[in-house]
């Protein structure tokens, strides 16, 4: 192969263009003409066949990925080692499930939160495994390759600033508001130091996900989202700095405290245990 084609198609920036672009042709074409013509056609009821058409898009998602740097940059991939998977699985959605557990414990001590009943009616699976697919699709890709590639590139502090600024792209999301930039900010550099701290996706993904779920699980609205389902029916009142008003509970200052003090723990970690990557000087 040319050399100056070589030295393109492995420059990171190149990296990260074809394989968001190649793995996300890969999932939307096959969850659009093959996955959900065939289980609409033999499950009438979306409801149930949604789920199914979620869990299958994940594989996908994952092979696509695993099949696709196995093959460009011919490794290991280690970002989808699943030697942890079990501990990583457990731990990460536990801690983020706890964190907005924790945080609606406070707002219920300080009269914030008022508990309603609780019902599993209006949360169909369908919302979970959608939850799950989100989580993957951000956090395969901009965890396991843009900020891996970055890294390696520019070394961690460099990259850690462009993933936290690509973060902000939720403030375009329904109802967000300035503190949202701020949440924005800190969620890119504790999901970013999940990552950096294992080298691998899971602990970022389970993660993710408890947050997610956690939030429509106690009745808040997800990310200014108010349509993905409640368990708990509950009612926030109160500072919309406590409450985290129409974004949701993750945008409570208490939320965002914790997250930070997450990430900032394993920055600490990451630092001493000597996995945060200097960037690479160029001999003259």
């Amino acid at each position: 192969m040319n050399q100056s084609i070589k030295k393109i198609l492995n420059f990171p920036i190149t990296k990260i263009i074809l394989g968001i672009s190649a793995c996300f042709s890969i999932f939307v074409g096959i969850q659009n003409f093959i996955s959900k013509p065939l289980f609409y056609s033999l499950i009438q009821d979306r409801d149930h066949a949604d789920p199914l058409i979620h869990i299958i898009s994940l594989f996908i998602l994952l092979l696509s990925y695993y099949f696709m740097f196995r093959l460009y940059d011919k490794r290991a991939i280690k970002e989808l080692s699943t030697k942890y998977l079990a501990k990583e699985m457990f731990g990460g959605f536990s801690v983020g499930f706890l964190t907005i557990s924790l945080s609606v414990f406070i707002l219920y001590l300080l009269g914030h939160y008022q508990f309603i009943e609780i019902s599993t009616t209006n949360y169909p699976l369908k919302l979970f495994t959608l939850l799950m697919v989100a989580a993957l699709i951000e956090d395969l890709f901009i965890r396991g390759l843009i900020l891996r590639e970055l890294e390696n590139w520019l070394g961690t502090h460099i990259a850690l600033v462009i993933i936290m600024v690509i973060e902000t792209s939720h403030f375009f999301n329904p109802n967000s508001n300035l503190f949202s930039l701020f949440t924005d900010l800190c969620w890119g550099f504790t999901m970013s130091m999940l990552f950096i701290y294992t080298k691998r996706i899971w602990l970022p993904f389970f993660f993710h996900l408890g947050w997610n779920f956690a939030q429509p699980f106690y009745g808040s609205n997800l990310t200014g989202l108010d349509n993905m389902g409640t368990i708990i029916q509950s009612k926030f009142q109160g500072p919309i700095l406590l409450t985290g008003g129409a974004v949701g509970i993750e945008n409570s200052i208490i939320t965002v405290l914790f997250l930070l003090s997450i990430g900032l723990f394993l920055y600490y970690r990451a630092y001493k245990e000597g996995k945060i990557i200097k960037r690479k000087t160029s001999k003259l």
